[in-house]
């Protein structure tokens, strides 16, 4: 997989923040979409806490390392898959989390039957389609195209 385009695709759909935010949800964000976790030495700190560019790049790559475990565990044959789909499905990973993303069963048939319109389908049926708007429209179509 071709992991710096998978990078820059999620570059672009989540926006970089160099401070402390509070995401659509509520939640202590920062970076590239990275979610505050009690982990992070960043927990507990205020929204609008300056965030370093290192700090940010050393959170998104553990986050796209997490991103792409993750889908080996949803998905065991994840790397024998077309490329495309496996940018799609590590783009939604990193958008909605393993435990999210585990219920979009439908899609995930479509997935295991390599039936890209039937998994589109499936990923356009869902509340993540309504909430994100173009991201997901955009993702969809590559699904599509697979």
């Amino acid at each position: 997989m071709d992991i710096e385009k998978l990078r820059e695709q999620l570059k672009i759909d989540e926006g970089c923040v160099y401070e402390i935010y509070n995401d659509h949800l509520g939640y202590a964000t920062f970076g590239i979409g990275h979610l505050v976790l009690e982990s992070d030495p960043e927990y507990g700190a205020d929204i609008g806490t300056p965030v370093s560019d290192d700090r940010v790049i050393e959170a998104f790559e553990q986050d796209v390392q997490t991103v792409l475990s993750d889908c080996a565990v949803l998905y065991p044959d994840f790397d024998e898959l077309p490329e495309e789909a496996q940018q799609v499905i590590a783009n939604m990973m990193f958008n909605l989390g393993r435990p999210r993303l585990s219920a979009f069963k439908g899609m995930k048939a479509g997935v295991d039957a390599r039936d890209w319109n039937e998994a589109a389908d499936q990923m356009v049926d869902s509340r993540w389609y309504r909430q994100v708007g173009a991201r997901a429209e955009r993702l969809v179509e590559r699904m599509r195209n697979v």
